[in-house]
C-alpha cells in the first residue's frame, strides 16, 4: 500500500496555537480542544505525540506570514525536538530566507505562493538542489491563486501547476483558504484536475470534514492530508486516524 500522511496543523501567532478560519487571520482566537488545556505550542505538540504518536506536524508561522516579527524562538525550540518532524512554513519572501530557514537543520520547509516574491526564487531553488526538502505551497482564496508573483497573478491555478510542474517541482500542497476550518467536505473538482496534472506529491490542507474524506484523498491517490479544526473539536476520532495511518504505512 502506498505511503498516505495525516499531519495536524498548528498555525502559530503571537506565541499561540490559533483556530484559523478562512483566512480572516485578524479574527483568529486561540484553539480549544477537547485535547488539551492550553495553546501553547510546546503543550500542544506533547499532547498529540506523546498520547497519540503523531510525529510530524505542519506550523505555519502567522507572524511571519502576515509581515510581523516572526516566532523565531518558538521555531528554534521545536527544532531541538528530535523525536518530532515539522513541515514549516515561515513566510519565505526570497532566497536568503531560504537559506536561513535551511541552515537551521529544518528537514521540510514550505514555499508558500501567497509570500513568495518572485518565481525565480523557485528556479534558483531547483538549480541549487534545495527542493528535495521543500514544498511549494500553492495558496488560494476561493480556487484563485493568491501570490506574490507576477507571473501567476493572472493565471489559473491549473496553469500555475502546469509550471511548477514543468519546473520539476516535486511536492506541493493544494492550501485553498477559503475552506480552511470550514469542515466543507468532499474533494474539489479543481483538486482532481491537479491531480492529473501533477506529477508530484500532493497534500490537501482545508475543508477535512471527517474520517471519509481522509479516506477519499488516499483512495483517489493523493499523498497526504492537513488537518485542524476536524481533528481538534473531536470531529474525526483519533484512534482511527492513527489506525488507518498505521495500515498504509507498515
Amino acid at each position: 500500500m502506498k505511503r498516505f500522511k495525516v499531519i495536524p496543523v498548528l498555525d502559530l501567532l503571537d506565541r499561540k496555537i490559533v483556530h484559523a478560519v478562512k483566512g480572516v487571520r485578524e479574527n483568529y482566537k486561540p484553539l480549544e480542544s477537547y485535547l488539551f488545556n492550553n495553546p501553547d505550542l510546546n503543550s500542544v505538540i506533547d499532547v498529540l505525540y506523546s498520547r497519540y504518536k503523531f510525529d510530524e506536524f505542519y506550523v505555519a508561522d502567522l507572524n511571519a506570514i502576515m509581515k510581523r516579527e516572526p516566532n523565531y524562538e518558538l521555531i528554534l525550540d521545536l527544532i531541538k525536538k528530535p523525536y518530532i518532524r515539522i513541515l514549516l512554513d515561515p513566510g519565505i519572501t526570497n532566497l536568503g530566507d531560504i537559506f536561513k530557514y535551511s541552515s537551521l537543520g529544518i528537514k521540510n520547509l514550505i514555499l508558500g505562493l501567497e509570500t513568495l516574491d518572485d518565481r525565480e526564487t523557485i528556479i534558483k531553488s531547483i538549480q541549487q538542489n534545495l527542493f528535495k526538502k521543500i514544498y511549494l505551497s500553492v495558496d488560494m482564496h476561493s480556487e484563485k491563486i493568491i501570490t506574490g508573483i507576477k507571473e501567476y497573478q493572472k493565471f489559473s491555478v491549473s496553469n500555475v501547476i502546469k509550471d511548477i510542474n514543468d519546473l520539476g517541482i516535486s511536492k506541493i500542497i493544494l492550501l485553498d483558504l477559503n475552506r480552511v476550518g470550514s469542515k466543507e467536505g468532499g474533494i474539489p473538482v479543481l483538486y482532481k484536475e491537479i491531480k492529473g496534472i501533477f506529477e508530484g506529491e500532493i497534500f490537501v490542507g482545508g475543508g477535512i470534514k471527517d474520517l471519509n474524506d481522509i479516506l477519499d484523498y488516499y483512495h483517489f491517490g493523493f499523498s497526504g492530508v492537513l488537518i485542524g479544526t476536524a481533528l481538534y473539536d473531536g470531529t474525526i476520532n483519533l484512534d482511527e486516524i492513527m489506525s488507518l495511518i498505521d495500515k498504509n504505512n507498515s
